[in-house]
């Protein structure tokens, strides 16, 4: 047999999420009102106003209970992806779902209340820890039921069969990706030629359900496609194609609709709509609060550089930024001013000459780049991305190093992913560059607020000082 016993698949088991979650929101809507009379009333006050049933006693006023009724309804009515099926998906991206729909719900409701002018009669304390609590309950509910379901799964409990149609290099690649993934309970029972599937099924006793058929089939393989599809005219399995995509740089990677047109994008910008608009107001803000913060330090450095040697305080350097067009990037002078042969840019090496005493510690602590904050507030750069090369650099590793050009899918940076890893400083040999941009392309494919954040604390802690900084 291929299922065990125990199977949470059920649609019940939608509605079971459901009701959990609106029990967690009126629970927490009642605890966050008796907290608040509580500290309003005293604890004494308070419990006693309960036992007799007043104002502030366990029942909440009618307009506090028509608040959490109406976001109950909007976070059920309103967000079926978040009681989809997370079996597959990492634990922060269902997190970050709830997250996401819980906060919007949230700021509906407040903008309903101002527009209704209502609300001055919502005590903002009762409101901000209501609204937090339920958030914090329904992340810990599901942690919990996430992970016991990991575990039944990992021991054989609660799973899904697959069966991969195409016995080649990419069917391969699915079955050591699904078995270092046991937590997602899809196991492969069966990989089969498209001429094979047919008998397959036939042989197969009705009680093993196939639930999913994935052909890992060569795009231009049509005659394998309509063989397996024709076999697999009656099944009631999920039938889904795996392009062989594995062997190329995707970024931003999903499908789109042009014109009425499906399109899969091989390589799109992910700053598009709410991201665009998310990153652009994390640089505007942080990187103004940076600046203003760091602004007695830049005069410091800046006082030191004119006064240990002779040059401007700032260089600045011709680079490649979003799209490839070309900006100045600033840097605190830290070499001897020189000209080099034929106008090349020589990176810099250890004990390299050039450097100036000052400008070697200002390069080993990255304080030589915080005039890129000004390049931020410009809207040159990012704080978080990747680093931006110089202009005859990129012209010479771009034929070197597949995806390197894709890299300027988004702003460069100041601080990124592959800093923080280690990828800094001179790239004296290609291995190190690929590594760098390797880990800026994984940047890039996975940009978020949360990363960005992550890389931004990171960089506070190991980013400043490196071996690799010269």
């Amino acid at each position: 047999m291929f299922h065990s016993s125990l199977r949470l698949s059920a649609p019940a088991v939608r509605y079971l999420a459901m009701a959990a979650d609106v029990v967690i929101i009126w629970l927490c809507g009642w605890a966050s009102y008796f907290w608040y009379i509580s500290s309003e009333l005293g604890a004494g006050s308070a419990i006693a106003a309960a036992a007799a049933g007043g104002a502030g006693g366990a029942v909440m006023m009618p307009r506090y209970q028509l608040v959490v009724l109406a976001s109950s309804l909007m976070l059920l009515a309103f967000s079926p992806g978040v009681y989809r099926s997370w079996r597959v998906n990492e634990m922060w991206v269902m997190l970050r779902t709830v997250a996401t729909t819980w906060i919007g719900v949230v700021l509906v409701i407040l903008v309903v209340l101002f527009y209704t002018k209502h609300s001055s009669e919502f005590s903002r304390i009762w409101f901000t820890s209501w609204a937090l609590s339920s958030l914090v309950v329904m992340w810990l509910q599901r942690l919990v039921v996430y992970s016991v379901l990991r575990k039944l799964r990992i021991k054989g409990y609660n799973f899904k069969t697959v069966v991969l149609v195409g016995q080649g290099r990419l069917s391969e690649d699915v079955v050591t990706a699904l078995a270092n993934a046991v937590w997602s309970g899809l196991r492969v029972v069966a990989t089969l030629p498209a001429d094979g599937v047919a008998t397959y099924l036939k042989a197969q006793q009705p009680h093993n359900r196939i639930d999913e058929v994935w052909l890992c089939l060569p795009l231009c393989d049509e005659k394998g496609m309509r063989q397996a599809l024709d076999a697999l005219r009656h099944s009631t399995a999920n039938i889904r194609l795996v392009p062989d995509l594995f062997a190329l740089k995707l970024i931003n990677h999903g499908v789109s609709e042009v014109v009425g047109i499906p399109m899969l994008d091989l390589s799109a910008s992910p700053m598009t709509g709410d991201v665009r608009l998310i990153k652009a107001a994390e640089d505007y803000v942080v990187g103004s609060l940076i600046l203003l913060l760091i602004s007695p330090l830049m005069l410091g450095i800046a006082l030191a550089v004119k006064l240990t040697s002779k040059g401007p305080v700032l260089y600045k350097q011709r680079r490649h930024g979003w799209n490839g067009e070309q900006i100045w990037v600033y840097k605190f002078r830290s070499m001897f001013v020189h000209a080099e042969k034929d106008f090349q840019i020589t990176q810099a090496s250890r004990n390299d000459l050039r450097i100036t005493p000052l400008g070697a510690f200002l390069r080993r602590t990255s304080l030589d780049e915080l005039p890129q904050f000004i390049n931020v507030l410009q809207g040159r750069m990012s704080i978080v991305g990747p680093r931006p090369h110089a202009v005859v650099h990129n012209e010479h590793y771009k034929e070197l190093v597949p995806g390197y050009m894709l890299r300027h899918k988004v702003k460069p940076g100041i601080t990124g992913w592959a800093q923080i890893n280690g990828y800094r400083g001179e790239t004296d040999t290609l291995d190190k560059m690929q590594k760098r941009v390797e880990f800026d392309l994984h940047y890039i494919e996975h940009l978020s607020l949360t990363l960005d954040l992550k890389i931004i604390l990171m960089t506070v802690f190991k980013g400043f000082v490196h071996r690799n900084a010269y």
